[in-house]
């Protein structure tokens, strides 16, 4: 008989969350039951217990529901962790509150999660904890988020119920930016689309949940390419061997590679990778191994033994994302301990950047958390710590902060990045920041000449002038003229045109929506440079989407840019036709011709409306000057 060639069993830890009495306890239950992963005896006294409280059925929620008060209140108050396995997987399940006072227990059960299963009562739709569940799940850059539409035999199977739950979610979680969203519509007390397909819904023709469970793509988050490797202990049985104990964070290594210690930057060779059984070639990302050197040197624990061409980020400065998780509020200024990875530093909050309003994603002004509360912070550490972005290593990107005092856990953290000089500018600028996209490995680098200096030397604000409006409008010969009365004035500007930037920087972009799209998003950019430089940007496009006229906003502070939505009917536009587009269009010869084949979304409230029709250009460069002294824009 041959090798064997069964592959080994992989592990799927996974959350359940829902609003109070969503169903989370009798989902699980039913899992445990269908799967048969529950004792005899363990069955029994569920349905003793059921008797007694005079249920008419099995209740499964008693499955889990093991606490005295979970019992008689029909409610789970801590985090509970199930374990279960199929012939295809194992499982890990975190069981945890529904309240609202319980989100730190969410945070807790979810921070190793894989998945979350967010469950919906269908008769009640998409709640506040529905959605404060999701961004959770997205803040802790969980990979896989299932939303379970419970209780379907409540309204009768309804299919309409089912897909309004669908796209409301939806909807709410392309805010989110969640990767990948699935929806299955159950009974858990029925067990319908537990584990068997319902009858009762013919029209879903989806997997199971517990289909979906088995074949998800489980590890895929875990970070497989940057060896870290937090020491815990020093081994020294004899005076013949020292090895540095541990569990690798991420990445992998092997017996002969170069590595280097972090604080010491000290650099030497593996000699061995050594675990209770013996030597092994390789360790990677879980394994828990001893690691030898080729040289001695001082490494103890809270060190980090990385390789020498890849490296964490090391600062004192710590910009991150928190739950505050104690009664007591937060004391900016006061210190706790930073615990991450095998590291434990002291610290402080020297700055409360915001706080998250779960229920609408604003950003709200805070000079402390309370419990549950989530939001930014920057810290301050008294040593520095060694870390990669929470979303690209959730290991070595996540801390707990704990309070000297009475050693309790006070907040449970996400680590942005390091605090770069960008912060330092005003409050207002901060979010336009964080809208742009960056290359891999790239770090901030500073203005060197900042804003306000350019500003005192031109005596006037910088802004961005953004003109929209159907092809023919008049956009660019208004822009023309204001650019020459602004520059006979003495101001600094720049006008950014789209026929322009289609020769060269965007010449290789096409016009269909999602280039239209990158196009101004391009152009976005290239203006907020500009704005960084001191100017009056006046930009003339189209841009037909409101979506990507709201981003390029987002790219400059607040009261920065000045929509002028150039209000021309299509019938005047395709009179004037200067470049002959319209007719081209009417005639199938240019595709995607904006109001013709494809639409334009008005802009709802600009700050300048302009109509031109039978309006001398000259009177409307002078009604914009106007405008702009009153935003302040013009000396």
């Amino acid at each position: 008989m041959g090798p064997s060639t069964a592959r080994p069993m992989d592990l799927l830890r996974f959350s359940t969350a829902g609003s109070v009495d969503d169903g989370k306890s009798t989902l699980i239950g039913r899992l445990l039951y269908d799967t048969k992963s529950i004792f005899e005896d363990q069955l029994e006294a569920v349905e003793e217990a059921s008797n007694r409280r005079g249920e008419g059925y099995v209740n499964l929620a008693l499955l889990t529901d093991g606490l005295r008060a979970e019992r008689e209140q029909n409610i789970t108050i801590d985090v509970a962790y199930r374990y279960f396995a199929t012939p295809r997987r194992k499982f890990i399940i975190a069981d945890t509150p529904g309240h609202i006072q319980y989100t730190r227990n969410m945070v807790t059960g979810a921070s190793t999660a894989e998945l979350a299963i967010i469950l919906i009562d269908a008769r009640n739709g998409v709640l506040t904890q529905s959605k404060r569940h999701g961004f959770i799940s997205a803040l802790l850059g969980i990979p896989h988020v299932l939303v379970a539409v419970n209780k379907m035999d409540l309204v009768d199977w309804s299919k309409e119920v089912y897909e309004s739950i669908e796209s409301e979610y939806s909807e709410f979680a392309d805010k989110l930016g969640v990767n990948d969203l699935s929806f299955i519509p159950i009974s858990a007390l029925l067990g319908d689309n537990v584990v068997d397909p319902s009858e009762n819904m013919p029209w879903y023709r989806g997997s199971t949940l517990l289909h979906h469970l088995e074949h998800v793509n489980a590890g895929a988050h875990r970070n497989l390419v940057d060896f870290r490797f937090p020491v815990q202990y020093v081994i020294r049985p004899d005076q013949d061997y020292r090895g540095y104990a541990g569990r690798v964070a991420s990445g992998s290594i092997r017996p002969g590679e170069e590595i280097l210690v972090l604080p010491s930057r000290k650099t030497t060779k593996v000699a061995s990778v050594d675990t209770f059984e013996g030597a092994v070639g390789e360790a990677a990302a879980g394994d828990s191994v001893a690691i030898t050197t080729t040289d001695e040197l001082d490494i103890s624990r809270g060190d980090m033994i990385v390789r020498p061409l890849n490296l964490p980020d090391a600062s004192s400065e710590i910009d991150a994302n928190i739950c505050w998780t104690a009664e007591e509020p937060m004391r900016p200024g006061t210190q706790y301990w930073l615990r991450q990875t095998t590291r434990e530093v002291k610290a402080f909050v020297n700055r409360v950047v915001y706080r998250i309003d779960v229920d609408t994603l604003h950003r709200d002004e805070a000079e402390t958390f309370g419990l549950n509360d989530i939001g930014r912070v920057h810290l301050t550490t008294s040593l520095p710590v060694f870390f990669d972005r929470y979303d690209l290593n959730r290991e070595t990107g996540s801390f707990i902060l704990v309070d000297p005092h009475t050693n309790a856990t006070v907040a449970a953290g996400m680590i942005r990045g390091a605090v770069q000089s960008v912060d330092d500018l005003p409050a207002e600028e901060h979010e336009a920041e964080e809208l742009r996209p960056v290359s891999p490995g790239v770090v901030w680098e500073s203005w060197n000449i900042e804003l306000a200096e350019r500003e005192r030397r031109s005596g006037h604000k910088a802004g961005v002038v953004w003109f929209t409006g159907l092809s023919g409008s008049g956009k660019s010969s208004i822009a023309r003229r204001l650019e020459h009365r602004l520059f006979e004035e003495g101001m600094q500007t720049m006008l950014l045109d789209g026929d322009q930037v289609r020769h060269g920087l965007n010449g290789d972009l096409g016009f269909t929506p999602e280039d239209r799209t990158e196009n101004i998003r391009r152009i976005g950019q290239l203006a907020s440079l500009f704005f960084r430089q001191g100017s009056l940007v006046l930009c003339t496009f189209v841009s037909p989407f409101r979506e990507d006229r709201e981003r390029a906003r987002g790219l400059v502070p607040e009261g920065r840019f000045v929509e002028v939505f150039v209000d021309t009917p299509l019938e005047e536009c395709e009179r004037r036709d200067p470049k002959g587009l319209y007719a081209k269009a009417r005639k199938g010869e240019i595709a995607h011709m904006t109001g013709i084949s494809s639409p334009y979304e008005a802009p709802e409230d600009p700050e300048i409306r302009l109509e031109t029709v039978d309006r001398d250009p000259d009177d409307l460069v002078a009604e914009l000057m106007v405008r702009l002294r009153d935003l302040g824009m013009v000396k």
